[in-house]
């Protein structure tokens, strides 16, 4: 993979079933370098195998499919004419999307009511003279008064709260009737979901007093009429997302992770499943071990006999059965795979699936296995091979090697993920594929605080990341430097965010193990991080510890040890990592060393590499490629 074929690469949006599961509609979206955008619309595609996908919508940027239980209708997202993203309903059997939301913000998140005639979603409501008709820079001053209230790849939140809404009954053939709002509370709501019988919503929020200070969101339910008042049904000490009723709309189930005494206490630990009675007076019940069991993500999709649900174990993402009432779960779609979505209906389920051959395709999951239903890759991608190493006291390590094809020994970059409660995992990356296509081995690993391997490891960090991590990192990249194809000799060590941090503590503290590096929106001075970043206020205590222990795990405070060459990258709207990090780091290496340079990309946020321009994702793997070729 050269820095070009970023557009060969493809993404697959949660798919959704039609009721009978015959169908499935899902968006696909690819990076465009000559419109420098992504782009894409709706496909659909037999679940039974029998046909090849084809083209459903002819927006280029259509997504969010949503089938109506009654199988009438597809709610998506498309853009309007002013690019406001709005929910549009597609007729199933044939005719015109037409737009069913106008919100000067824009709509997402569509859930239709149990008799198909309604949709809740959530719209931005912005305070009167905001984000409408208005320069910007023109509008009036912004009075702050709380901690939270700004968010990278958005922008500042309180003053354009998330709100849940109804519409009217839905009729193509009349002008659509005025939206109810349904949520009134100055503070996000997420994503809606109806109640078996229609009677109610739920969601996600915080909105108890001291929510600006701690990281607590329970789970509500409320009519779906204007002015409702919501009712709590947890218990104010969890951070929960994503709720979902039982068929029987008796219980509801959702994820969530415990939050420590302080509730911020959120550092490596395991989300689970939890359930709770709709009716309240009762306390949520945690059904998955929180030592050790799944790391449940966001989706949830409640069945008369369990809940299906995507889990992190491994570096790999399995879609589990969980029994109602608890207990072992069984795995539905295994192995070395990434699931990223899916869906069930009508005893069929489809799921869009990852691994070393593709970034994502959608597969019908059965007894037998996962029959696929799309064949979309045009990568014929390097494989990576895993390697655990051990650490002088034994600690596994659990990551991966990539080679390019001849004998070598060829330079090695040394990769480090952020979070860095995540992993690196299975599935084609494009950073892998871009180095090994240029003739680097890459050597990536999921050392103590990431994710998949259990609370103790992801909690090992806290009070001691850099020294912890950085013991993982070198035991890792010593086991793979045993194969004589890489060439010890010539090593570099590159990451971003996390990443970035332990990036920039590496070249400070075993700088003579690397050639060059290259540190991207990294935090690396965690008192200044606090003031300035989105999450400032509540991210540094519990991962560094007390103030007086985060100059010695600032990178930064070692930076007149850095005495290797330094490409520093970073985006000038990064607000998770601000800039000013990276203009720290770099004054403090510039006066030293004329081999330091610094690399900022307008316009962009921390996401970056991931989802900034396509032409700023071709550059950056660009200017990557020309450090390496210098200096390894």
């Amino acid at each position: 993979m050269k820095p070009a074929d970023l557009t060969r690469l493809h993404s697959l949006g949660t798919p959704s079933l039609s009721p009978d599961g015959a169908w499935a509609v899902f968006a696909l979206t690819r990076p465009d370098l000559d419109k420098d955008t992504y782009v894409g619309g709706l496909w659909t595609v037999p679940t039974d195998g029998s046909q090849s996908p084809r083209p459903l919508t002819r927006g280029e940027h259509d997504s969010g499919p949503v089938h109506s239980p009654d199988g009438r209708w597809i709610a998506f997202l498309r853009p309007d004419a002013d690019d406001r993203v709005q929910i549009h309903l597609l007729p199933v059997d044939g005719g015109e999307p037409w737009k069913a939301t106008d919100h000067p913000l824009g709509a997402a998140d569509p859930a239709w009511s149990p008799d198909s005639t309604r949709l809740a979603y959530t719209a931005r409501v912005p305070d009167q003279g905001r984000y409408a008709g208005t320069e910007p820079a023109k509008e009036a001053p912004r009075r702050i008064t709380t901690l939270k209230y700004r968010i990278d790849g958005l922008g500042f939140l309180r003053d354009r709260p998330r709100h849940v809404f109804v519409t009217a009954p839905l009729d193509p053939e009349a002008a659509p009737g005025a939206p109810v709002q349904v949520t009134g509370a100055r503070a996000d709501h997420g994503a809606p979901a109806w109640t078996p019988d229609g009677s109610e919503l739920l969601f996600s929020a915080s909105l108890h007093e001291e929510a600006d200070t701690d990281l607590v969101a329970d789970v509500w339910a409320c009519a779906p009429e204007e002015g409702a008042r919501p009712r709590r049904l947890t218990h104010g000490r969890i951070g929960t997302e994503g709720p979902a009723p039982d068929p029987g709309g008796t219980t509801v189930f959702f994820p969530g992770a415990a939050l420590g005494d302080d509730l911020r206490d959120f550092v490596g630990r395991t989300p689970g499943l939890w359930r709770v009675p709709l009716e309240g007076g009762r306390g949520p019940v945690r059904l998955t071990d929180e030592e050790d069991g799944p790391h449940v993500q966001q989706s949830l999709q409640v069945l008369d006999d369990g809940v299906l649900l995507l889990a992190d174990r491994r570096g790999a993402v399995h879609l589990l059965r969980v029994p109602l009432d608890g207990g072992e779960p069984q795995t539905l779609l295994g192995g070395p795979v990434q699931a990223q979505s899916f869906d069930h209906r009508a005893g069929v389920t489809v799921a869009v699936v990852a691994d070393g051959r593709s970034s994502g395709e959608l597969v019908r999951v059965g007894p037998e296995g996962a029959s696929p239903l799309t064949s979309l890759a045009e990568l014929d991608p390097y494989p990576v091979t895993e390697l655990t190493a051990h650490t002088p006291d034994g600690h596994p390590v659990h990551g991966w090697v990539a080679v390019p094809g001849d004998r070598g020994p060829h330079p090695v970059v040394l990769m480090i993920h952020g979070g860095p409660f995540a992993p690196y995992g299975h599935q084609v990356f494009d950073e892998t594929q871009v180095l090994v296509e240029a003739g680097y081995a890459v050597v990536l690993c999921n050392p103590r605080g990431s994710s998949g391997y259990g609370q103790a490891h992801a909690r090992a960090i806290i009070g001691d990341v850099g020294r912890v991590s950085a013991t993982d990192l070198l035991a890792f990249l010593d086991a793979a430097l045993a194969d004589e194809r890489l060439d010890a000799d010539r090593v570099g060590v590159m990451g971003g965010s996390h990443g970035g941090y332990m990036t920039t503590w590496m070249a400070a503290h075993h700088g003579e193990r690397f050639r060059a590096a290259v540190p991207e929106r990294a935090l690396t001075s965690v008192d200044s991080f606090e003031g300035s970043s989105d999450i400032g206020s509540l991210f540094p205590h519990p991962l560094y510890g007390p103030e007086e222990d985060w100059a010695r795990q600032s990178p930064l405070a070692y930076a007149d040890r850095i005495d290797i060459p330094t490409l520093i990258i970073h985006s000038e709207q990064d607000w998770r990592c601000p800039v000013e990090q990276a203009q720290r780091l770099y004054l403090r290496l510039r006066r030293r060393r004329e081999d330091t340079e610094l690399l900022l990309f307008p316009g962009e946020g921390h996401e970056l590499s991931r989802s900034g321009l396509p032409s700023h994702r071709v550059a950056r793997f660009e200017a990557v490629l020309d450090w390496w070729g210098r200096h390894l």
